[in-house]
């Protein structure tokens, strides 16, 4: 079985976020970038079907030369390849259509994507690639098994869960449950040592066009500031509630 797992480069939700030009633009200055939490999670799966049932397993990205470390990680916790789309990423058309070349050429049975990444929290990726080379798609998948051409996802849906059957090739939208937070792994000196001899082919874009422009962003505003009453005045604080928080 031949897995590839998308890794999206974003900031550590650590961060303090800044932008520049107006604006338009994210500042990177300062910023630490990791996996994407969802991709991460999707990796960890991966890992699994590798070592129960002799997959192989190839990351893929679309960005610059800035997102090599965060591929690196990738192959220290196990992947066997890499493969970095020499361009940045704009919109998640761009990004799908991009990863889709790929996808075809390499004749993937399952391609795990997060359900969404934590920049921009898009979330529309993993369909449109489904789409574009013609799998089926699982989203938010939280539980995948995989027995001969079939897989078996359980798929988070409003108030409980969906189990769902279907054929390979299968494109996933994974998330937290697919595996747990306590599975995650942590590179070790040996990983990282190895990581560096794997292959990492870097493949010019196929200049996809966007579908999509970020215009501007914007800051939440700052929290006010905290008001305390007193637990015996009753009647300042149904005051407060009604003519200022308009809560009751």
């Amino acid at each position: 079985m031949k897995i590839l797992v998308c890794i999206s480069h974003v900031p550590d939700t650590t961060s303090k976020i800044n932008f520049t030009d107006n604006d338009t633009k994210f500042d990177t200055n300062g910023v630490q970038f990791v996996i994407n939490p969802n991709d991460e999670f999707g990796l960890t799966r991966a890992m699994w079907f590798k070592e129960k049932q002799g997959a192989t397993v190839d990351i893929i990205n679309v960005g610059g030369p800035e997102t090599e470390p965060t591929l690196r990680k990738a192959l220290a916790i196990g992947a066997d390849s890499a493969i970095r789309i020499n361009t940045e990423a704009l919109d998640g058309f761009q990004v799908a259509k991009e990863l889709s070349a790929v996808a075809k050429e390499g004749n993937y049975d399952l391609i795990i994507a997060g359900r969404e990444s934590i920049d921009y929290n898009g979330g529309m990726v993993p369909g449109m690639l489904a789409n574009l080379i013609g799998a089926s798609f699982v989203n938010t998948c939280i539980s995948l098994d995989i027995d001969g051409e079939t897989a078996t996802a359980i798929r988070e849906i409003d108030g409980g869960k969906e189990t769902v059957s279907a054929k390979l090739p299968l494109v996933i939208g994974g998330q937290k449950g697919l595996v747990e937070e306590s599975d995650l792994r942590i590179p070790n000196m040996r990983g990282i040592m190895m990581a560096r001899k794997k292959p990492l082919e870097v493949k010019e874009p196929q200049g996809a066009e966007t579908e999509t422009k970020a215009v501007s962003f914007e800051k939440p505003a700052p929290k006010g500031e905290v008001k305390l009453v007193s637990p015996d005045n009753l009647d300042e604080l149904i005051n407060l509630l009604h003519n200022e928080a308009k809560a009751i």
